[in-house]
């Protein structure tokens, strides 16, 4: 136990090891998404996944939940937007997508995530990018239009994309969004201001939910469907989402972003072995591509300056 007691704090302050476990939890939720398809409507698997988080959440946060409801009240806006926009919107997405494209695919397109946050940083916050930046996001951009091609980038200039891939690349927008408003966490405890967003992520879901049911397209899950979804709830969902908070707060928005781009190098290991999926020539060059700009723009950039978001730890 004391080993544990030091491992712990020593963990919380090594941002690569933070942001990389939580990019391996991705991974698997990305696999996750493909093996819930038929197995669990999307509208359900949101709903019931960040309720799991909550009533996980609460025996340990409740009475710090409810002292801090006042804060919660003056910030629901922004919780509403985090929660939705982040979390629920970009799950329903990548639950749809994963009924039209493969988990090698998703995983790969989640390259385009820090993309979507280096332009949204220099378009929005007036962040300034610098040259090594630029031409890592340019090579990590080849590979994301490589798979949405299916390999044939002429596929790109026809906008030939399969459906689902579109749907992965929304998603990815608003998760770099969310990423990017890391930065403007209020004046909360960590901890409750995550409960607050899976309870907001939880609200969000219920219109779709409901939309789901009223159309006659929700399900219940098989036994295999509650299996994926309890493990889609407690790392993906939980233990992921603290961890690359954590990782924001300590190395900046831009920079934690571009560790997403570990995801397709987990995500395709496990699509092929846990799923069995065919991984391609123009998969393993994405890939490269992907990795590629993630070593270009973190290690040949200059740090930048970090200014940690309020309320961290």
């Amino acid at each position: 136990m004391g080993a544990l007691r030091r491992f712990a704090p020593w963990i919380w302050h090594k941002p690569a090891i933070l942001l990389v476990l939580a990019t391996m939890m991705w991974a698997g939720n990305a696999v996750a998404s493909r093996a819930l398809a038929g197995q669990m409507s999307p509208g359900t698997v949101v709903i019931v996944r960040w309720l799991v988080v909550c009533a996980v959440l609460w025996p340990f946060l409740g009475k710090r939940f409810v002292a801090t409801l006042p804060q919660l009240r003056q910030n629901w806006r922004y919780f509403a937007l985090m929660g939705g926009l982040g979390y629920t919107a970009f799950n329903i997405l990548f639950y749809s997508a994963a009924y039209y494209t493969t988990a090698v695919n998703l995983t790969l397109l989640q390259c385009a995530i820090p993309i979507f946050v280096m332009l949204g940083a220099f378009l929005f916050t007036g962040h300034s990018v610098r040259a090594a930046q630029i031409a890592g996001m340019v090579i990590s951009t080849i590979g994301v239009l490589l798979v949405a091609g299916a390999g044939d980038l002429q596929n790109v200039a026809k906008l030939a994309f399969n459906i689902g891939d579109v749907m992965a690349l929304v998603a990815c927008a608003l998760y770099a969004g969310y990423t990017l408003n890391l930065r403007r966490l209020p004046s909360l405890d960590p901890m409750v201001f995550f409960a607050a967003m899976a309870l907001a992520a939880a609200l969000a879901g219920l219109p779709y939910f409901i939309g789901e049911v009223v159309s006659g397209h929700s399900f219940w899950p098989t036994q295999r469907g509650y299996i994926v979804v309890i493990y889609v709830a407690l790392f993906p969902s939980l233990i992921s989402q603290i961890l690359y908070m954590r990782g924001v707060a300590l190395i900046g928005a831009s920079r934690a972003g571009l560790f997403s781009n570990l995801v397709p190098v987990f995500g395709s290991v496990l699509a092929v072995v846990i799923l069995g999926e065919s991984f391609h020539i123009y998969h393993a060059v994405a890939l490269a591509l992907g990795l590629g700009g993630v070593f270009v723009s973190e290690h040949l950039a200059k740090p930048e300056p970090v200014v940690r978001p309020t309320g961290t730890a």
